[in-house]
């Protein structure tokens, strides 16, 4: 166990998301997924209590906690709701990060503050119809005319993009397209006369975490609202990934720990053959792979926010965290389901809402097939 390793500060921070998630998550999750409700005072909650801007410094209206804080904080969200750490972890990782590293001190007054603060939430606006992982192949331009830019394009998958009050948008700035030189970040107020909700995508879980498409319609922003310098856009997607990938790992095990808790404590309670379902040795052999599982899930999860803490390269690490955590967790959910058998599959049980919710951990943020095309890279690169 890596207990030993963690400080006073993060065993405090843990305890605090998990006693305000119990509080204001964990009552109406169930309700948020039936009725496709936005987790609006949860995340008024949160930012209360300083956790939406956990990585950005206190000068910026942030907690400035490290990567680790922040990854046990989403593992503790996670495991009341996987929909709004899902919220979460892209508003303080991807939506921020970007203006944190690369904004000017305008940028940062003007957008990161009130980010930071929960005043406002982030959105980040990459993917395309066309361009998903092949992420440099996009087609939302932005042209320039004077002193302001112009956006017209599609965006796919956009967490958020219903209530988000600012976007991070990536575009062509050349009429040169599938070059990545060619691609700039844009910061987008989401109120911006031309940016429109085209669509609220009907999915199969997370159902109180919206995705949406967005479309720009001859949006006009002023030339600095443009992030970092001309064709950097592609660099300064990726600089964020990995850690966002970190936060989707600990997304992935704070739901299958939620759902190894519930089968531990079923297998307690229910009885079969004249036996407690964990006196049979098929379920004891189950708990105890599910819970080798996760351990090892936790134990990857740890050491690349550990090195991502002592400014070392993670990238390997942070899309070994990912790979595994998520193709573990969407296994430990099932092996949860087969335990509480009928009952598993039934609406009226959070297991069947955690086995949809924890399934597209291993797509989004780059599938499962792309982190093992990242770690196949680093392995011959060293």
């Amino acid at each position: 166990m890596l207990i030993m390793l963690l400080t006073e500060e993060h065993l405090l921070i843990q305890e605090s998301v998990r006693t305000l998630a119990d509080k204001v998550i964990r009552p109406y999750a169930q309700t948020w997924a039936q009725e496709k409700i936005f987790p609006k005072a949860a995340l008024e909650a949160l930012a209360s209590a300083g956790f939406m801007g956990m990585l950005v410094p206190e000068e910026w209206g942030g907690s400035n906690v490290d990567c680790l804080a922040y990854v046990l904080a989403i593992i503790e969200l996670a495991k009341a709701d996987g929909a709004i750490s899902t919220i979460v972890s892209v508003h303080n990782s991807i939506a921020m990060l970007p203006i944190l590293k690369f904004g000017t001190t305008m940028q940062k007054e003007l957008f990161l503050t009130p980010l930071a603060r929960g005043q406002q939430l982030g959105a980040f606006c990459l993917t395309e119809p066309q361009a998903g992982s092949d992420a440099a192949h996009l087609e939302t331009k932005a042209v320039q005319h004077g002193d302001a830019y112009v956006l017209n394009g599609v965006k796919q998958f956009v967490t958020s993009g219903q209530h988000a009050d600012i976007a991070i948008v990536f575009a062509q700035t050349t009429a040169h397209q599938g070059e990545k030189q060619n691609i700039t970040a844009f910061i987008v107020p989401t109120h911006t006369p031309g940016f429109h909700v085209s669509k609220i995508e009907q999915k199969m879980g997370q159902q109180a975490s919206e995705i949406a498409q967005i479309v720009f319609e001859d949006l006009r922003i002023p030339a600095s609202y443009q992030l970092g310098h001309p064709g950097e856009g592609y660099k300064i997607a990726l600089s964020n990934l990995e850690c966002g990938r970190l936060g989707i790992a600990a997304q992935a095990i704070g739901m299958a720990e939620e759902a190894l808790r519930l089968s531990i404590q079923y297998a307690q309670e229910r009885k079969t053959f004249g036996k407690f379902l964990f006196e049979h040795q098929a379920i004891s052999f189950k708990l105890a792979d599910m819970a080798t599982e996760l351990e090892a899930a936790k134990q990857l999860l740890y050491h690349a926010a550990q090195l991502h803490d002592a400014n070392q390269s993670c990238i390997k690490e942070a899309s070994m965290a990912k790979l595994f955590a998520t193709e573990a967790a969407e296994k430990i959910c099932r092996h949860a389901i087969q335990i509480y058998g009928g009952y598993g599959y039934l609406q009226d049980f959070p297991l069947e809402r955690i086995y949809r919710d924890v399934r597209v951990t291993s797509i989004y943020e780059g599938t499962s097939d792309i982190q093992r095309l990242i770690i196949g890279r680093e392995l011959i690169r060293h």
